[in-house]
């Protein structure tokens, strides 16, 4: 109960700041009705703008369980420089027997940055990323990633939008303490990586927009490759509230003993928009 109070607080304070604003809808950008591009465009200068989402299903009956998902993702437009910050969080709570006590069945943090630095023509500029994750049941401690190379646009239609980036990069990770390893093997893995980011967009209508981000990072030193991919349909609710079903998708090559290559999660969560 204690998520779904957090929930509601956050709504109370997007309702008070909306009940505030002179014209409500005049600095929520719709769903559809901008491309990505005219959005940072709208927003050039601005300190942060971007998307926040969140979800809440809290079970009772004969189990009870809670699971609370917050994923953010924000801008900073300026003239040479257009940066982009995320935050991937899911924690999920289950009530594992009669005497009450609580079990953690999920437990994930996945933050990134990444800088662009524009150069030449419109979408063409070098970047530097970086990632850091720390999932509870993955048998590793942490995993990071740094990299930096090129980024450009390779298609614009009247639709639709296909954006990439490549570069090399370098990966670090630590297997937890619980799991085991062959006598020798240290739990630090470090190695070279190539990292290759897509990102298509498609405007289906006016209020609804189709979102496929798919990131490849391919060990050049014999470790894990890593695969990230996203596929949503978000539609506009009411003013900067949008509803967005995401697939998502998580590969790992060389998992931890024990543990799966392939990670997945539906789910429906709400976006808000500033």
């Amino acid at each position: 109960m204690q998520y779904l109070k957090i929930i509601l607080c956050l709504f109370s304070l997007l309702l008070a700041v909306k009940s505030y604003a002179s014209d409500p809808l005049k600095d929520f950008h719709k769903y559809g009705e901008l491309s990505d591009e005219e959005i940072h465009q709208k927003h050039q200068g601005d300190l942060l703008y971007g998307d926040v989402e969140f979800g809440l299903i809290a079970n009772n009956g004969n189990k009870n369980s809670t699971a609370f998902k917050l994923k953010s993702n924000i801008y900073q437009d300026f003239t040479q420089w257009r940066n982009q910050f995320k935050l991937d969080a899911l924690y999920r709570e289950d009530d594992a027997n009669d005497n009450g006590q609580h079990e953690v069945s999920a437990s994930k943090y996945f933050v990134s940055a990444q800088g662009n630095y524009k150069v030449g023509q419109d979408n063409e500029s070098f970047f530097l990323y970086a990632d850091y994750l720390d999932d509870k049941f993955s048998g590793k401690e942490y995993t990071t990633t740094v990299a930096l190379g090129y980024g450009n646009r390779l298609f614009e239609g009247r639709k639709d939008t296909v954006d990439f980036d490549i570069g090399p990069g370098l990966y670090l990770s630590k297997t937890d303490g619980e799991t085991e390893l062959p006598i020798g093997e240290s739990r630090l893995k470090q190695g070279q990586l190539v990292r290759i980011a897509l990102q298509w967009e498609r405007n289906i209508s006016k209020r609804t927009r189709f979102n496929q981000d798919v990131s490849m990072e391919i060990s050049l030193s014999g470790l894990n490759d890593r695969l990230i991919s996203e596929t949503a349909i978000v539609s506009q609710v009411l003013g900067g509230v949008s509803l967005k079903v995401s697939y998502s998708y998580r590969y790992n090559s060389q998992p931890e003993e024990n543990k799966l290559k392939a990670d997945t999660e539906l789910g429906a969560t709400f976006v808000y928009s500033f």
